[in-house]
């Protein structure tokens, strides 16, 4: 089932993330800003469920291979412990490698957030540390340093920052790497216990980085490339499902934790639109921004090559996996998580009892969705597209209202025209922000 509607409720890829462990949005997280690099301090808290904790609690083993990029819990050397006492520097901020015991296991991890196993690299591709981390510990030991290769002035192709990294570390090999290391879970499963795997892949976010064999096989560049391995990656833990009879019984889902970072001059390049029909890319409020792809694959229950118009984000996939598995624990009814299933077995349209979904931009814009009607608090596109934030002149409309039946594109503003619609959905906005548990989340309906 294909979705055509479908949402990351942040236009950036750290604060979605968080959003697809937890079912909540990202701005009610213990640090409602984007982790810098991979060397910041969790921006779940420690307590906090996630799906993977949900499954467990269920019998499934769990695992994570791919990019975090949602904290990690680096331990102090001894003479800088007094450092995580000050709460900006324990949140707000990431701790300082040096300052940092890097041969001392973490207190906080995905193993501490529901995940039985773990293979991940701390945060992007062109942040440090560049090394990997298994089950809370470096697998080989941070003592060789990057210069950084500097990008071209549109940031994009092969690029890195300066920073530490293992000897071992092979930039170009981290997807393929990261595909060996999924397949082995699968291989370790059987068909007496279910599993989870998350595979946050590091493709094709930026750094493009196509190995051999993929270079040159799309019109797209480098980042065309970088899909065409995606795709490839993909093929090969299908087969690998395949080969361990696994296919039949297991739910697939592709999809992305934000718009593509795609500019206009690349669109006049290579005639591509990345982000298809849809205004804007990556960390736009702009429908580009967040309206990403989302497939699901799973026999018996979805109908082979069904299209969904349904509203929905990545949020949902905690109701969506609570339901599937009938767990009914309060700890588990999130504040912003709608189960999908009823529309995965087309029995619905649209996702049962989500009043709205809200999005925020990489800058802060929020963006509120019900129905045909968007708004957006805030004029320009509130992330990578210029201009990304516009001051009203005296008179004019402070915000954008769109909509979307008879404006996919976003080109007409109808902020000024329908007052009563900015009102009704800057309400509902406002309730759903204040909203601080389920109690609150029904009565929003």
């Amino acid at each position: 089932m294909r979705f055509t509607d479908a949402h990351s409720p942040s236009g950036v890829c750290t604060p979605t993330r968080y959003s697809i462990m937890t079912g909540r949005y990202p701005w009610r997280s213990q640090r409602p800003v984007g982790v810098l690099n991979g060397f910041s301090r969790p921006l779940m808290e420690n307590d906090r469920a996630t799906v993977a904790s949900l499954l467990k609690e269920n019998g499934y083993n769990t695992a994570v291979v791919g990019k975090w990029h949602l904290g990690l819990g680096w331990v102090p050397k001894r003479e800088y412990a007094h450092l995580l006492a000050n709460k900006r520097y324990g949140i707000d901020a990431e701790m300082n490698p040096d300052h940092i015991d890097l041969t001392a296991p973490m207190t906080v991890s995905p193993n501490t957030n529901g995940f039985d196993y773990s293979y991940v690299l701390p945060a992007s591709l062109d942040m440090q540390p560049y090394g990997y981390v298994e089950n809370g510990k470096l697998v080989d030991p941070l003592t060789s340093f990057t210069t950084g290769k500097k990008p071209d002035t549109a940031y994009a192709g092969a690029f890195w920052r300066p920073g530490l990294m293992s000897p071992s570390f092979d930039f170009f090999d981290v997807l393929p790497g990261f595909t060996r290391k999924a397949n082995e879970f699968l291989q370790r499963q059987s068909k007496e216990k279910p599993f989870f795997l998350y595979l946050p892949m590091p493709a094709p976010h930026t750094p493009w980085m196509p190995i051999t064999g993929f270079i040159g096989s799309s019109a797209a560049g480098e980042y065309g490339d970088f899909v065409q391995q995606v795709d490839a990656s993909v093929g090969a833990i299908m087969r690998t499902l395949d080969s361990m009879g696994l296919a039949k019984n297991t739910m697939v889902v592709f999809t992305s934790d934000n718009g593509p970072y795609w500019r206009e001059d690349y669109v006049n390049k290579f005639q591509h639109k990345s982000a298809g029909p849809w205004r804007g890319m990556k960390g736009d409020a702009f429908e580009g921004g967040h309206r990403v792809p989302f497939i699901v694959k799973w026999p018996g229950n979805t109908k082979p090559g069904a299209v969904s118009s349904a509203t929905t984000t990545l949020a949902n996939l905690m109701s969506t996996a609570a339901e599937i598995v009938g767990n009914t624990n309060p700890r588990y009814n999130t504040e912003d998580s709608y189960s999908i299933l009823s529309v995965l077995r087309g029995k619905s349209k649209s996702v049962d009892n989500q009043p709205a979904v809200v999005h925020s931009s990489s800058i802060g814009f929020f963006a509120i969705r019900v129905g045909d009607w968007k708004l957006i608090q805030g004029l320009g596109s509130g992330g990578f597209t210029v201009p990304k934030q516009i001051a009203p002149k005296p008179g004019e409309a402070k915000g954008q209202l769109y909509h979307l039946a008879e404006d996919p594109q976003e080109d007409k503003n109808l902020y000024d025209q329908y007052p009563e619609k900015v009102k009704a959905l800057t309400e509902m906005l406002n309730q759903i922000r204040n909203a601080s548990s389920r109690v609150n989340k029904t009565s929003a309906h």
